[in-house]
């Protein structure tokens, strides 16, 4: 029986080399239009077309520029486009590389979140913890850089409020994540601190689901998909660059919508 949790049309393990070509390109096309050809690439860089690690290694220096740009251009105070109760999906789609069955459920009992980096406190929090905390409710778009998207509902936390509560400063760089199934992440602070950036503990008022992040996911309406990671375990505020799983592999970090 298939399971309800699954996309349409799962991807296979091959996703990640049949994408990177298209971010690549993507890369290029901005180069491109900025009106920099693959020969001034080369004068630029001093690099060596003929070697294809040369020219990767450009273009991801293009990648990291793109990133800063988009930094540049993200409104903290513009919030993304909202949609009505009705319109929530349920249950979600089942968004990994791995099959739903190969989900490793956490127990909510015994489940810490580890705080790091830039804080003044950095004791452990439970479940029950984070629940006491004043929470928010968002139904925003799941975009995927596959392509589909879908329209949850989460409540949660605001990661802004919990920042403040653990005394984070507010002034660093990045908010880095760690997960149960070892698909780390990380944000830029301006995102971490916009409005519609949730530590989710619910999904269409209901307690998360094992395949959706129980006991507790990143969830933020100005990032596409990747940056949304589930099953968080620890939580990092630093000035050094965390990168992500996803990342490491050619992915945008700062993947903006």
């Amino acid at each position: 029986m298939k399971s309800p949790f699954r996309p349409d049309f799962p991807p296979d393990a091959a996703v990640l080399d049949d994408h990177k070509p298209l971010i690549r390109s993507l890369d290029r096309r901005v180069l491109i239009r900025g009106g920099v050809s693959l020969g001034a690439l080369a004068m630029l860089t001093g690099c060596d077309i003929k070697r294809p690690e040369a020219v990767e290694a450009a273009l991801l220096a293009i990648s990291r520029f793109n990133d800063g740009v988009q930094a540049l251009l993200f409104d903290p105070n513009k919030l993304a486009p909202t949609y009505p109760a009705s319109m929530i999906l349920r249950p979600p789609k089942f968004n990994a590389y791995y099959d739903v069955m190969d989900v490793k459920p956490v127990d909510g009992a015994t489940w810490r979140l580890d705080v790091s980096g830039l804080v003044a406190d950095k004791r452990a929090w439970t479940l029950s913890d984070l629940q006491a905390l004043p929470q928010t409710s968002i139904v925003i778009k799941h975009i995927c850089v596959e392509g589909w998207s879908y329209i949850g509902g989460w409540t949660g936390v605001p990661l802004r409020l919990f920042l403040e509560r653990v005394g984070a400063d507010l002034r660093a760089k990045y908010v880095a994540f760690k997960t149960a199934d070892d698909y780390p992440s990380s944000i830029d602070m301006a995102s971490a601190l916009h409005p519609q950036t949730l530590l989710a503990l619910k999904y269409g008022g209901d307690t998360l689901a094992d395949p959706f992040g129980y006991p507790m996911r990143l969830r933020t309406a100005v990032k596409l998909g990747y940056k949304n990671p589930k099953w968080v375990t620890a939580i990092e505020v630093t000035n050094k660059y965390p990168g992500g799983y996803w990342e490491s592999l050619g992915f945008p970090w700062f993947a903006g919508i």
